[in-house]
């Protein structure tokens, strides 16, 4: 059975469409993308599945609860991109804190809070949090939407603003939660992070689900395939490659039959070919060429700070 399953889902503020008609399902055990440009609907998305947003219409099931009945958020954690911390709070304090707020047994929540901030190497355990790092906060973030053990998760730029070490561990940390069972919707803005830790994702852009499916799938639907062709002599359409050392030209083509003719040439030229790399889009490249088809603003806000 799917962890959550949305059907037609929509939110409007006035006359703005903020979502508009999503369906999709999330399966358990996976961590599903969410991303798309400012102004998308990613977060009102997220928002809605986490109950905080009650859609205009529609319908999100999440763990076998409508969304905004308070039940399913004892099975949810939930990670804002902004996350303000109680600075004068110690990381034990805050989470023995949110621990009573869910009525976790003191003994368990305890054991529970130990045994994540060392997964997640915080230091400092009776630190004040105002005098903490921003990457510290996060991860006593992240160990706060752990506190009631849920099953699942949802993170809005979980990595947002953090070094690349601290954001390695980050990603690295949410997909071993996903190989112990646990359900995450993620979204980023570093489409790179999406691609190297999600399992399906959806690409939104103005309130609208514009591709679907695994990495691999939207890269074969959406993307294309080009090939550099090396060459010892020039040919034409070949340009001088810069980062040799040895005097060699670049051929950039769309298919074999294309690599062949500049085969071809450059032997009538009296040289060959010494180098065939195949390129593939990135995901960041085709989200681009995506969200660039349907808007020509990709990265404007709607105005209004909502997402």
């Amino acid at each position: 059975m799917a962890k959550i399953r949305v059907e037609g889902l929509r939110k409007t503020y006035g006359e703005f469409p903020a979502v508009v008609d999503s369906d999709f399902a999330v399966e358990r055990g996976e961590i599903f993308g969410v991303v798309g440009p400012n102004g998308a609907g990613k977060t009102t998305t997220l928002k809605m599945l986490a109950g905080l947003v009650e859609p205009t219409e529609g319908v999100a099931r999440v763990a076998g609860y409508d969304a905004g009945d308070p039940e399913m958020r004892r099975n949810l954690g939930f990670l804002p991109e902004e996350s303000p911390l109680y600075e004068d709070m110690t990381p034990r304090s805050y989470l023995s804190f949110f621990a009573d707020l869910y009525d976790v047994p003191r003994s368990a929540a305890r054991e529970r809070t130990e045994k994540t901030l060392d997964r997640l190497e915080l230091e400092h355990r009776e630190r004040r949090l105002g005098d903490m790092s921003k990457g510290m906060k996060r991860k006593v973030a992240i160990a706060r939407s752990l506190v009631n053990d849920p099953d699942l998760l949802i993170y809005d730029e979980p990595a947002s603003g953090l070094d690349p070490l601290t954001t390695n561990y980050v990603l690295e940390f949410t997909r071993e939660l996903a190989d112990e069972g646990k359900t995450v919707v993620f979204s980023a803005h570093n489409l790179y992070h999406v691609e190297s830790i999600c399992d399906r994702i959806v690409i939104m852009n103005r309130g609208e689900i514009i591709a679907r499916g695994t990495v691999p799938e939207i890269r074969e639907q959406y993307g294309t395939t080009s090939y550099h062709v090396f060459t010892t002599v020039p040919v034409e359409g070949a340009e001088r490659d810069q980062r040799s050392e040895s005097e060699r030209y670049r051929s950039v083509v769309a298919d074999m039959d294309a690599v062949e003719r500049v085969r071809e040439r450059a032997v009538e030229a009296g040289g060959e070919v010494v180098d065939i790399r195949t390129r593939e889009q990135s995901l960041e490249d085709i989200f681009l060429d995506l969200a660039g088809e349907t808007s020509p603003a990709t990265t404007e806000s709607d105005g209004g700070g909502r997402q």
